[in-house]
């Protein structure tokens, strides 16, 4: 494998294995709804686990399971494409790193969704629950009763439960948003002009 294959591909295995370790500790150690407590209220280990999306979303019913398992393998084959393609055309290592973050982290919950029904569920292939761990209340709340909407409900930052593949996947977001000029920035080509100088080859 060439030199630049080896960084960004080494680094999605890496966060893979991570995720998929803790994953494993706190299926084998804790009991579902469990909280370990490292932060006191504002920081814990909170087990549990959702049919859907990144941060508990979820798209319902059986069919919606299977559905966005499939959607999940397409597109983990599409960011891994797509990191060959940038590796391949010399994009920015900084943009072919973040890529390598999603692609992880959409191969990380892919592993639960597509095996984890079979192995700790009995349940069918492509029907495995995403296991989620990390939780940070760090504000509670009340909003003002003036608010539209929300007025006088309570508010929790940060609500969703996330696991390491969710932060991989939301960091390469961030940073490609945060990044993208610089990622993306197109070379002013040089006119040409009567006066400059002839270089010879």
């Amino acid at each position: 494998m060439k030199a630049a294959y080896i960084k960004p591909f080494s680094v999605a295995i890496l966060i893979i294995i991570i995720d998929q370790l803790v994953k494993t500790w706190v299926r084998t150690h804790m009991l579902l709804g469990e909280e370990i407590h490292f932060l006191g209220s504002r920081g814990m280990l909170h087990y549990t686990e959702n049919n859907g999306m990144a941060f508990g979303m979820e798209l319902g019913g059986t069919f919606g399971k299977l559905l966005l398992t499939l959607f999940r393998i397409v597109a983990v084959c599409g960011i891994g494409y797509g990191l060959f393609y940038l590796i391949q055309h010399k994009y920015h290592r900084g943009l072919i790193m973040n890529v390598a973050l999603i692609f992880a982290g959409a191969m990380g919950n892919i592993l639960d969704s597509t095996f984890y029904g079979v192995i700790y569920q009995r349940e069918a292939l492509f029907h495995g629950r995403v296991v989620d761990m990390f939780y940070f209340p760090l504000l509670s709340g009340n909003f003002p009763t003036w608010l539209p909407i929300w007025g006088g409900e309570d508010y929790v930052f940060f609500r969703p439960v996330f696991n390491v593949a969710d932060s991989a996947i939301s960091i390469g977001v961030i940073l490609i948003l945060l990044f993208q000029k610089h990622y993306f920035k197109q070379e002013t080509p040089v006119e040409s002009n009567p006066n400059s100088e002839i270089v010879e080859e």
